[in-house]
């Protein structure tokens, strides 16, 4: 989980300005604007959050997955290490999309609230009760959750909810399946596991297909964790679809497409791989322990 968020977090950033931005333009001139106006540092506001978090919600998302799968092959094959089928693997899917809500969408919202604020806090320049856009409202990952829950409350912390189990239900459907077929088709036949190199393939492949898949919904996620920053524009997840679709049209669902796409891939990449030899080694300990 660490991985993935080191390796995507600076295009993520970026990812979120063009979604629920304004004035950015394409994916080029949002990097030159972040760059030029906060420097490096841009690129990594909102991170600590999703790191610390991180392995939580990556435990939760791979572990929920993998225990339904072992559950369903017990039901169905009366074995637990058989083989997935298809129908296996979309339920194991669903249900992980499902229950990685409850622990992502605050992780989330602090994570945006925070990318979308786009100067500095200091104390000398700025008061916290500002709320011009551009002014600083928070000074970190938990003061603004601190002022997320005094404000709105816990349907304040779980703002944007059900877009984001309307994008992670597909999405994780179009995360596992395409890397576990793609795993098996470029591992050598006779292999008892995958390599390395094809499972970092074979989950960077996955996550493209993914985050390309949900990226419309992602789109009104971002949109709705991002409002509240300065003011509120939104009064739920149809509300802010009807909104963009009539001020932008078509178009604005697709916001950030490239970006996550190509995100996708280092990302997932490094989370599929750092769960698989992280496993691997695991079970090795518990072999060389128990012999």
């Amino acid at each position: 989980g660490i991985a993935s968020v080191v390796a995507g977090h600076p295009l993520d950033t970026v990812k979120t300005r063009l979604q629920a931005g304004q004035g950015y333009g394409n994916t080029f001139k949002c990097v030159l604007t972040v760059y030029r106006n906060e420097s490096v540092a841009g690129f990594f506001k909102g991170m600590s959050f999703p790191l610390a978090s991180i392995g939580i919600y990556s435990s939760v998302v791979f572990g929920v997955y993998s225990n339904t799968l072992r559950l369903l092959s017990q039901l169905r094959h009366r074995d637990p290490a058989a083989a997935p089928s298809l129908a296996d693997m979309t339920v194991a899917s669903l249900v992980a999309g499902v229950l990685s809500v409850g622990i992502g969408t605050p992780v989330e919202l602090v994570k945006i609230r925070l990318q979308m604020q786009t100067q500095p806090y200091t104390k000398e320049s700025v008061k916290l009760k500002s709320t011009a856009p551009g002014s600083p409202v928070y000074r970190g990952p938990i003061h603004c959750f601190r002022t997320i829950l005094q404000k709105e409350g816990i349907a304040g912390v779980y703002r944007g909810n059900v877009a984001m189990l309307l994008r992670d239900v597909p999405g994780y459907y179009a995360y596992f399946i395409p890397y576990t077929m793609f795993c098996d088709w470029i591992t050598p036949d006779g292999s008892i596991s995958p390599n390395p190199f094809s499972i970092w393939v074979a989950g960077g492949v996955a996550g493209a297909v993914s985050w390309a898949v949900c990226t419309p919904m992602d789109v009104v996620k971002s949109r709705l964790q991002a409002d509240g920053v300065y003011l509120n524009q939104y009064k739920g997840t149809l509300d802010c679809m009807l909104q963009s679709y009539q001020n932008e049209g078509v178009k604005v669902f697709f916001r950030g497409l490239m970006v996550n796409t190509v995100r996708g891939f280092p990302s997932s990449a490094a989370m599929f791989l750092g769960y698989e030899l992280s496993l691997k080694a695991m079970k090795r300990c518990q072999t060389e322990t128990n012999p």
